[in-house]
């Protein structure tokens, strides 16, 4: 569902971007990898337990798999602010993006704390 939902949103900016193509193969592509998705689903007890959620040990793994790609994401944020920094830049659009990624991290922190 969540494929759909990217693949049409795709297809919208493409329209209103006046780029028709980039919104077509955007939903195409969304939709093969829905697809793929169900049939790995049906063959694979990983990505049947990540599209069920009911298997703990999975959902640990997926939150690590998560944080990885977080850290990773945030740590090149920052290589590239500096990067933009050193050439005399402002530093746009890294600092939103850090300023975001450190704000919504703020959030959860609260929200979870808060919850548990």
């Amino acid at each position: 569902m969540t494929a759909v939902a990217i693949g049409i949103g795709y297809l919208v900016a493409g329209i209103v971007g006046d780029e028709i193509g980039f919104g077509v193969f955007g939903l195409a592509l969304m939709l093969a990898v829905g697809a793929a998705f169900v049939w790995a689903g049906r063959h694979s007890e990983t990505v049947a337990g990540l599209l069920d959620r009911r298997d703990e040990r999975i959902n640990r793994i997926d939150a690590g798999a998560s944080l990885f790609a977080g850290m990773s994401i945030l740590i090149s944020v920052i290589v590239m602010f500096m990067v933009e920094i050193a050439r005399g830049q402002d530093g746009s659009p890294y600092y939103q993006l850090g300023a975001l990624g450190g704000v919504s991290y703020v959030v959860a922190l609260v929200w979870l704390r808060l919850r548990r």
